[in-house]
């Protein structure tokens, strides 16, 4: 059974931060790239981040870049994103999901074939 578990999310304050975590089980992990998504109430879902976690390449949308940071433990089959500085605007349900390699960096949401349930963050001003 394929699944992807995100954990991490919770309640910070403007400025502070938060590392989510995406377990990955029943699919070869070195196929797939791991993109996280967001999606703040009465928006919609937006890509963030992406790793190809066979070679590290990493991608982050402008909006992130400098403040959050993806990386991935291959041994544990985890994909991270830690948040750093973060602003109200961040509030959102951030999910991940899996994509194979060759769309790796794509934001587009059909490309994906896996989702996790989505962990929700909330900063306070």
């Amino acid at each position: 059974e394929v699944q992807l578990v995100e954990s991490g999310g919770g309640l910070v304050q403007t400025g502070g931060s938060l590392r989510l975590s995406c377990a990955a089980s029943g699919f070869t992990f070195d196929d797939y790239a791991i993109g996280w998504f967001r999606q703040a109430p009465g928006k919609e879902r937006e890509g963030i981040s992406c790793i190809t976690v066979s070679d590290g390449t990493k991608y982050y949308r402008d909006s992130v870049r400098g403040r959050f940071t993806i990386s991935s433990d291959n041994a544990k089959n985890t994909v991270y994103l830690q948040l750093n500085s973060l602003k109200p605007e961040d509030t959102a349900v951030y999910y991940c999901a899996a994509t194979p390699n060759e769309y790796g960096g794509s934001y587009t949401a059909e490309l994906y074939d896996y989702w996790g349930q989505g962990t929700q963050v909330t900063v306070s001003s």
